[in-house]
């Protein structure tokens, strides 16, 4: 989204044709654009994420705010080597708008690298990142930043109040953006409040998630862009990406477009000189956005009504006074503007959520799921409701992600995607809230049993010997199942008892032997491997002989009592 708007001037009729023919063109040869039989561009196969079944953002990163609609030259730079302003080594220069800030080049591809190493599946290219700050911000004005990455001073958008924008009201108090009524987009890559509130990320290491920080919004924005562990480098998934970030085909198109150019060749320029976007999505082809601050759009004047003219007196050179004026139509009082579905929804009501139970590991059979009324009890369409996993779990949403918002459908009724559980144990809380509004939410407790084994069986029948005083041949080796099926990381107990009748540890015969070669006859934090193999440690024998027991527990209810046998040599 672009920070700074401006208002159509005269003559510039010229610029804005020559605008939309750059625009056809290069997002013509965008890759994933197709073109219909009507000459018109699409997005082949991408859609608009935001609907129930992506769990989406809805409004996006940026809440679909403006952005800067400049497109990049049709001639792919030409770049020449040159020194480094900033590092004094070799670089490609080229045309101006190939150019990008130092500081701005940097952070950009510290998030590629911090993403590369976090989710290497999504292959999120540092380009891309370019390309969504150049038209968001045109690279935070031209790398109007400090030597952190912070920008000298606040990027905004419009606030998003509804009036030729989309209405979200405040939702942080005014911490990001310094509005207490209505959200607006903040810094170089143009997140919402809402969103950076759990999509921020801290990319330059010094504790703080800032808006307005280069690095903190490129490595945030790089993480949106991955979610639901999509691959970039597949076109469609790239595009779907792109759309969740701002939902608009000429968005994408124009995204695309520069993320091409910057493939072909790109090149470092001191901060404060790259060079700034001329048009904005909001305003009329031809609009300059002014540099500094929106400008405030003015309203024509209206013609006065010219005086009827004066009536000569019958024989006579004076002339009568002029007829007098109707008088001046009043406007109409405008209307009331209607309000948003958001305004309209008085609470929330659950929607048959089922049992939230799960297996470790496994996926929860149930969906958490919600209802957005009026007072009057009846159904509110269109309105983000945002599901946020609270507590002390490894617990997600499918994508890995701990944070959805999703929008409710004709019947005001919005489904979270479906909760996986990870291997923690324990409850935590998914919590449903209105995005937008200041009301109550809906909390509902989720419980993550561990993973579990109603079966323990010997991997061998080998008999378990040992003379008094040594160490047993074999190691004792036992596989979990549960319901026929392999149990594994299943946790376990192993206790060499005192009798069948007496399951209390046993202080004399076999034993084992902890990490400082002492005595022990309980081993507890035992686990099943992948395949539901336990294999236990060595056993070893003191001088007490006879037949002993040794018992394994697993979480679930399998036991095994395993006979040991320590009898002296034959002669």
């Amino acid at each position: 989204m672009a920070a700074h708007f401006g208002r159509l001037r005269k003559g510039a009729t010229t610029t804005a044709v020559a605008a939309v023919a750059v625009a056809a063109l290069s997002a013509s040869q965008a890759p994933g654009v197709t073109t219909d039989d009507l000459g018109r561009q699409s997005a082949g196969a991408a859609q608009p994420s935001g609907d129930a079944s992506t769990g989406g953002e809805g409004g996006g990163a940026t809440g679909d705010s403006p952005y800067y609609t400049d497109l990049p030259p049709l001639k792919s730079p030409n770049p020449s080597p040159s020194a480094s302003p900033t590092t004094g080594t070799t670089v490609s220069v080229g045309e101006a708008e190939a150019g990008i800030p130092a500081t701005v080049l940097d952070a950009y591809k510290k998030a590629e690298a911090e993403l590369r190493a976090s989710k290497p599946g999504c292959n999120l290219p540092w380009q891309l990142l370019a390309a969504i700050g150049k038209v968001e911000s045109g690279q935070a004005r031209g790398g109007r930043v400090d030597a952190s990455g912070t920008t000298y001073s606040p990027i905004l958008g419009p606030k998003l109040d509804g009036n030729g924008f989309a209405l979200i009201a405040d939702t942080d108090n005014g911490a990001y953006d310094g509005d207490p009524a209505y959200d607006r987009a903040v810094g170089p890559m143009q997140f919402i409040p809402s969103t950076w509130e759990w999509a921020g990320r801290d990319g330059n290491g010094d504790g703080k998630k800032d808006p307005n920080n280069v690095y903190d919004a490129a490595l945030a924005a790089g993480h949106y862009l991955c979610r639901f562990d999509r691959d970039l480098s597949v076109q469609s998934q790239m595009n779907a990406a792109i759309l969740n970030y701002n939902n608009s085909t000429e968005y994408l198109n124009t995204v695309l477009s520069w993320l091409e150019y910057y493939r072909k060749d790109t090149h470092e320029v001191p901060d404060g000189t790259g060079t700034l976007p001329s048009h904005s999505s909001n305003s009329d082809p031809g609009t300059s956005p002014s540099p500094s601050a929106p400008a405030t759009p003015t309203t024509p004047s209206t013609p006065s009504t010219p005086s009827a003219p004066s009536t000569p007196k019958p024989g006579g050179g004076g002339s009568t006074s002029p007829t007098p004026k109707p008088p001046a139509p009043t406007s109409p009082a405008p209307s009331p503007t209607p309000p948003t579905p958001t305004q309209t929804v008085d609470h929330l009501e659950d929607a048959d959520t089922g049992k939230l139970t799960a297996t470790a590991g496994s996926a929860f059979g149930a969906k958490v799921a919600v209802r957005a009324e009026s007072k009057a009890s009846k159904g509110v369409a269109k309105v983000r409701v945002r599901f946020t996993i609270i507590g002390d779990t490894d617990a997600t949403f499918t994508g890995g992600e701990s944070v959805a918002t999703v929008v409710t459908g004709s019947a005001g009724t919005a489904t979270a995607p479906a909760l996986v559980a990870g291997e923690k144990a324990g409850d935590f809380t998914v919590r449903a809230t209105v995005v937008g509004r200041v009301l109550g939410g809906l909390d509902y407790t989720a419980t993550v049993t561990p993973r579990q084994a109603d079966t323990l069986t010997r991997t061998g029948d080998t008999a378990l010997t040992c003379v008094p005083g040594g160490e047993f041949a074999d190691q004792v080796e036992l596989k979990a199942t549960y319901k026929g099926a392999v149990a594994g990381k299943v946790a376990a107990t192993a206790t060499l008892i005192k009798s069948a009748d007496d399951p209390t540890e046993n202080d004399k015969g076999p034993y084992f032997k902890d990490a400082d070669g002492k005595t022990i006859r309980t081993l507890t934090d035992l686990t099943t491997d992948a395949d539901g193999v336990l294999k236990l440690p060595e056993l070893y024998a003191d001088d007490a002989t006879g037949t002993f027991l040794l018992r394994v527990n697993t979480t679930g209810g399998a036991v095994l009592t395993v006979e040991l046998k320590v009898a002296a040599a034959a002669s």
